[in-house]
């Protein structure tokens, strides 16, 4: 958008103008007979095609959308949607401080992630909270008040559990301490798009991987100084005087990942207390946190330290992430990547029994979507446990013959 400047819509009748709020388009699409699947996408393409108009009448929006409704299949869906007035009021929040806020569908449906329900579950308590608050008739709503409603939505709908891990997770989040993940796991297993995934639904503006840091600790720090440091994670042995391949080459590989991981640790807790000192939330990504470090790191901070190991536990099915990472980015690293499958498999299993000895959860990320979830599920269980409430946080095992480097049965 222009100069930075947020979509906007403008009442010509009141004379007055209030964010795009794509929820709004696509309930009103929703009431003409779309469904949420095609009123959603609509309304994503509206707000696509004027991002960078800053500001546009509601008379104009309309015949926009009429337009594409005509344009793209949904005639039948046309006159019911042109029928529908306009000028509905706009539903307020009155926050905790006194502000007003618009009310949005789809920020109180990322807001719902936390329970770790299936997404059409969300959108249909998301729903079903708006249809209520509009029901009532007033155009402002206390913050507190809503509160109530979602979890007596939430409790109805889903259950006492998920309504208490809704309320704990409020009251976190309005208690100024930051929340710090900590996402590691070898190369392939996906910590990139599932932490981008999580910052989203999360709110969470800062992410760091220890790659970057690593990038900018060797521009620092020349290679005849920290030879390990200029290496893959999974080659770096190959710079201690006693590499040499022999029957202790795993060892030896992670000898040499554990004196890289050692330096990138500098960087790491660098950035952790950065984010400390500025009480804000990070999600922190990559190979070198080390269990052991996470351990440390939950030990020294007042932040909700939230640890994760992701793994693929099939050999296959890493082989395949690990290609169609290369091909992302040149196929040269596609290749190496498959020739030093053995030494990527070998750390994973490591992290593995490592991730076991200090108990720190393992997610499996054969599916995203089921690994963001029992993420969240685990964000859940260690703020519960925060709280003091009892409860275990188990990671999950990962059977025997998932950890062989054999086929995929």
């Amino acid at each position: 958008m222009n100069n930075g400047e947020k979509l906007h819509i403008v009442n010509e009748q009141e004379g007055t103008q209030v964010p795009f709020l794509r929820g709004i388009l696509t309930r009103s699409l929703q009431k003409a007979g779309l469904s949420f699947k095609d009123a959603y996408g609509i309304a994503s393409d509206i707000r696509g095609e004027l991002a960078d108009a800053g500001g546009i009448k509601t008379s104009t929006l309309r015949t926009r959308v009429a337009a594409f409704l005509k344009e793209n299949g949904f005639q039948q869906h046309l006159d019911s949607y042109l029928k529908q007035r306009p000028d509905r009021p706009l539903l307020k929040v009155v926050t905790r401080d006194g502000s007003e806020a618009p009310f949005s569908k789809a920020q109180l449906a990322d807001s719902l992630e936390i329970c770790a329900l299936p997404r059409e579950q969300i959108y249909e308590m998301a729903a079903s909270i708006e249809s209520e608050l509009i029901s009532r008739g007033a155009g402002k709503v206390e913050s507190l008040e809503l509160t109530r409603m979602i979890l007596e939505v939430l409790e109805r709908m889903a259950g006492k559990s998920v309504a208490d891990a809704y309320s704990r997770w409020d009251d976190f989040s309005h208690q100024g301490r930051p929340l710090i993940l900590l996402i590691g796991g070898t190369t392939g297993s996906g910590k990139s798009s599932i932490c981008s995934e999580l910052a989203h639904r999360l709110d969470i503006v800062r992410t760091q991987s220890t790659d970057m840091l690593r990038e900018v600790m060797r521009l620092l720090v020349p290679e005849r100084l920290l030879p390990t440091l200029h290496a893959s994670s999974f080659e770096a042995y190959q710079q201690l005087e006693r590499a040499e391949e022999s029957e202790h080459a795993t060892k030896e590989m992670i000898d040499g990942f554990l004196t890289q991981a050692s330096h990138v640790s500098v960087g790491i807790e660098g950035v952790l207390k950065r984010a400390e000192n500025e009480q804000v939330s990070l999600i922190l990504e990559g190979v070198h946190i080390h269990p052991a470090l996470m351990d440390r790191i939950a030990g020294q901070t007042d932040a909700l330290v939230v640890p994760i190991l992701l793994a693929v536990l099939k050999p296959k099915r890493l082989k395949k992430r690990l290609v169609g990472r290369g091909q992302r980015i040149s196929s040269r690293r596609s290749k190496r990547y498959l020739k030093s499958f053995k030494k990527i498999w070998s750390l994973q299993s490591y992290l593995l029994s490592e991730a076991d000895h200090y108990n720190t959860p393992i997610i499996p990320n054969e599916d995203e979507e089921a690994a963001v979830r029992a993420i969240m599920q685990t964000v859940s269980a260690y703020l519960e446990k925060d709280l003091a409430v009892p409860t275990t946080v188990e990671p999950v095992a990962a059977h025997e013959d998932d950890l062989e480097a054999g086929d995929d049965g």
